[in-house]
């Protein structure tokens, strides 16, 4: 039941900022045969050794051991145990006699790294290209997972890792046990568009770390919100892809995807004034297949206002006329408190939500 209602909150949250949901979904528990099976391989070509708590992986078998991220000998294990052969020794199936599953070396469940190579090999292969995850996951997880994988096929696990810097906050690493963590229910609460949160992410690029501040978020927003209505405003009509700025944003993501150089690639089309508006949005269309920012939907646009709203914003339309702007920014600010952004135009007051 728990796992099933983080599952759909997770669902619900990649779904809101705009990332496509991955083919497959698989769960560890209905992946246990496969798992048995990797490392029965493994058993069989004398990887594996019994202790009185579970199955471990001798580390000391592979010369190659702690590649990833150049593991030295003195590495020590998170997980003390006196029965093992060496200390980055680590659990392919942990013993339990009350939860679990059963086994040929008996009652229990598997380690935390062979689930990860048992699912991945099962849909991916035992050769794939690409492999994601935090920077801290490098030193230990991976290095096992490369170890278990490629020690139990003969071939190389993975082509190119890839992985990210935390979010962080100014007072340091994000903790739900300090009560630090910000996740997106509370971004959404604070009056932000999760696409803003997704444009905030893409101003720097995967390997750097990020502070996270509701003054920056604010500021991520308002330059989506601009763009967005850019967008809105250009011509729609059949245009062309313009091919050097394709040619920009392609270089750009290609040099390990900078995205923040794509955001400006993006930018310096949106202020070139030489270039038509449908071949304009044309060319931001093909680069919003990448970015994700959704800019065909202007989710900043309202048509049905809260009534309170709307009186307030008549209010303001009248002060404004009498030169009243005084009285104006005050009813701007309770506008903007109620979750609603105002914007005066040649053509009238333009309103948005946060």
């Amino acid at each position: 039941t728990l796992a099933d209602f983080y599952t759909q909150r997770f669902k619900e949250d990649i779904a809101s900022l705009g990332i496509l949901m991955p083919h497959v979904m698989p769960k560890v528990s209905e992946h246990i045969n496969e798992q048995i099976e990797l490392i029965k391989v493994l058993e069989n070509k004398a990887f594996t050794y019994k202790t009185s708590d579970g199955v471990y992986f001798d580390t000391s078998k592979d010369e190659h051991y702690g590649k990833l991220s150049k593991l030295g000998k003195e590495t020590e294990s998170r997980v003390e145990n006196k029965e093992k052969k060496n200390s980055r020794d680590f659990a392919l199936w942990k013993f339990n006699s009350h939860l679990g599953f059963p086994s040929p070396w008996g009652q229990g469940f598997p380690g935390w790294h062979i689930e990860c190579s048992a699912m991945s090999s099962k849909y991916l292969g035992n050769s794939f290209d690409i492999h994601t995850g935090g920077i801290d996951l490098a030193p230990i997880h991976h290095n096992n997972e490369i170890a278990q994988s490629e020690n139990a096929c003969g071939c190389e696990f993975v082509r190119y890792w890839l992985h990210n810097e935390f979010v962080n906050i100014p007072s340091g690493k994000m903790a739900k046990s300090e009560s630090t963590g910000v996740n997106l229910a509370s971004i959404v609460k604070h009056g932000f568009s999760p696409l803003a949160y997704r444009y905030f992410l893409l101003m720097a690029q995967y390997r750097t770390p990020v502070i996270f501040t509701w003054e920056a978020l604010e500021a991520a927003q308002n330059a989506y919100r601009k763009l967005k209505e850019v967008f809105s405003g250009l011509i729609r009509a059949n245009g062309r892809i313009d091919e050097n700025y394709k040619k920009l944003f392609e270089e750009a993501l290609e040099n390990d995807l900078n995205t923040p150089e794509a955001l400006a690639v993006m930018w310096k089309l949106v202020k070139d004034e030489s270039m038509p508006d449908q071949d304009k949005r044309a060319t931001l269309l093909d680069f919003d297949k990448i970015l994700g920012l959704d800019l065909e939907n202007n989710e900043f646009e309202v048509k049905d206002l809260p009534e309170e709203v709307e009186k307030l914003i008549k209010e303001r339309k009248s002060v404004r006329a009498s030169g009243d702007y005084t009285k104006s920014d005050e009813l701007r600010k309770q506008i903007e408190v109620l979750g609603f952004h105002i914007e005066d135009t040649a053509t009238g007051q333009k309103i948005s939500k946060f």
